[in-house]
């Protein structure tokens, strides 16, 4: 898989991301500990918290691990979050994290939406899935508005240490390929 650089929607611009925006991650959403509730990382203290992942993120994509786009405001040209896509053979695992600032505007369905398709449309791809915790309803919803169906519960799947200090249930969701979104 090579994914573009770049994806636009009628809202957004998703970019591969520049040692610049460090500091715009820390501002919109990286230090937030309501936004970081149910990611796998604490949040960040300090600027200096956001350097290994940018490293990790440019390596990765360079290597083909995985990918992530930070997610812009056209208008504004505001960084507003981050969506990542995993491969893994023919299934490709996704991932995002938004600002609390832009919460409850569709910004993030539109997000997934745009990767999931353009995941969809490779050829060697056949299932795009991800999953979030069983009370992280507003991610559920999200994944629902894009053509996902909930597959199940994963129990004890993933730990999101903002949320307690043992692994937690997740909702698992997959579109596959040739399902309408």
């Amino acid at each position: 898989m090579k994914p573009p650089t770049h994806i636009e929607t009628a809202r957004l611009s998703l970019r591969k991301p520049v040692a610049a925006d460090v500091p715009l991650i820390y501002a919109a959403y990286a230090a937030d500990p309501a936004v970081t509730r149910y990611l796998t990382w604490r949040p960040h203290q300090s600027l200096a918290d956001g350097e290994r992942p940018f490293a990790e993120q440019q390596a990765a994509w360079e290597s083909g691990k995985y990918f992530s786009w930070v997610i812009t405001l056209k208008e504004q040209n505001e960084l507003a979050g981050m969506i990542s896509v995993r491969p893994e053979g023919w299934r490709v695992d996704l991932g995002y994290v938004l600002g609390r600032k832009w919460w409850g505007r569709g910004l993030m369905t539109e997000a997934v939406r745009a990767v999931t398709d353009y995941v969809l449309s490779e050829p060697e791809v056949f299932r795009v899935w991800a999953v979030c915790d069983v009370e992280n309803a507003a991610s559920a919803r999200v994944l629902e508005k894009t053509g996902m169906r909930r597959e199940g519960i994963l129990r004890r799947w993933a730990m999101h240490p903002n949320a307690g200090d043992e692994p937690r249930d997740c909702f698992c969701y997959a579109r596959i390929k040739g399902e309408a979104a």
